[in-house]
């Protein structure tokens, strides 16, 4: 195969660009941009660190490429007070936004199961907001031994 003077000059150009695209790719979110996204999420509420959302991660997960999530929040889930919806953050994660759920009085129950990766050791941060307006926050911290992005 025999490359042109142009088509080497492309090349290189193109591995420069995959580089810096790809350095910015894998760089994680703060924890600053994540309390952004949740006071956004919130409305510019503080979420209510409380007993009626439940966050449930493993405390050490052997391999970040599927860990098990469960959320779920204590709430009557009737036409006048129900869940609308939960979002689930990593703080760590490239995309600190990871899943949102949304619920009806029809749920029946205000509970989520997913299982989601994690690039390294990070905080999970569960956040619901119920049709009344309230918001409410849990977090746990999970260890991650082998990261789910490669690391």
């Amino acid at each position: 195969m025999n490359l042109t003077r142009r088509q080497m000059l492309c090349a290189s150009v193109g591995a420069a660009a995959a580089g810096v695209f790809g350095f910015s790719l894998s760089a994680s979110a703060t924890p600053e941009a994540t309390a952004e996204s949740i006071k956004n999420f919130a409305g510019g509420k503080e979420p209510a660190m409380g007993s009626d959302l439940t966050l449930t991660t493993p405390e050490i997960a052997e391999n970040g490429n599927t860990v098990p999530i469960e959320v779920s929040v204590a709430s009557p889930m009737t036409d006048d007070d129900y869940v609308e919806s939960v979002v689930i953050f990593a703080e760590g994660n490239p995309n600190p936004d990871v899943a949102v759920f949304h619920f009806t009085p029809m749920s029946g129950a205000a509970e989520a199961k997913t299982r989601m990766r994690l690039a390294k050791t990070q905080n999970v941060v569960a956040v619901a907001k119920t049709s009344k307006g309230q918001v409410f926050m849990d977090k746990k911290e999970v260890k991650v031994t082998i990261g789910g992005c490669g690391g």
